[in-house]
């Protein structure tokens, strides 16, 4: 669960306590924007930063597990066996166990120009971290994010708001019974936009805003 000194910058920042809040992220990559568009927007940056540490992972990966991999099915081949997968249909699944081509996994609703992508376009000019915080008052929904590249959910005190909405400017749609580390919400506009959430950071924190969002 967030730590107190989380819980009293978020007082400090709404002026009262906060009904949930919890950490999350965009769970799949913003798609690419129409360049008329994205330049109208400051053409901001569409991609979290990632730390150093991803980089050394990566190179691991491509010189070491992807070699002893290959030199496995090398060996699967030459001793008769089928290659892994083999015959399976090439129609994946998500994790949640929506199929990877169905219309409903998208990040947002489409249109640019409404709320949710106008949203999107400046999400990550606020911080290169993907982490952001969704914090819910009796009258509002405020948006905040930590300006450092690498941050704790349950400890980071540097953050601040860069979007707030009304009640009726933005409410937030989930399902009850989501299993964990599946889970998402919607932040759906009265233009009919709306914008997925997901990787919701600390089960507490997640449990008790799913659970109030959903009643």
């Amino acid at each position: 669960m967030a730590k107190r000194k989380v819980q009293r910058r978020a007082r400090k920042i709404l002026g009262e306590d906060p009904v949930a809040l919890v950490w999350c992220e965009i769970g799949k990559p913003i798609p690419v924007p129409p360049k008329a568009v994205h330049r109208a927007a400051g053409k901001g940056r569409l991609k979290p930063g990632h730390p150093w540490l991803l980089y050394v992972g990566g190179v691991v990966f491509f010189f070491i597990v992807v070699p002893m991999m290959l030199v496995d099915k090398l060996g699967d081949v030459l001793g008769g066996q089928p290659a892994s997968g083999e015959g399976n249909s090439t129609r994946r699944a998500t994790p949640s166990g929506r199929p990877a081509n169905d219309p409903t996994s998208a990040v947002f609703d489409g249109d640019w120009n409404l709320t949710a992508g106008q949203l999107l376009l400046r999400w990550y000019g606020h911080s290169p971290n993907p982490k952001r915080l969704v914090l819910l008052a009796r009258d509002r929904v405020c948006l905040a994010a930590s300006p450092r590249r690498t941050m704790s959910p349950t400890k980071a005190d540097d953050f601040r708001t860069f979007a707030e909405f009304s009640s009726g400017e933005a409410r937030i749609e989930a399902e009850p019974g989501q299993p964990r580390g599946y889970a998402t919400f919607r932040l759906r506009f009265p233009d009919g936009s709306w914008l997925e959430l997901a990787r919701l950071a600390e089960p507490d924190d997640a449990d008790h805003f799913l659970r109030t969002v959903s009643a």
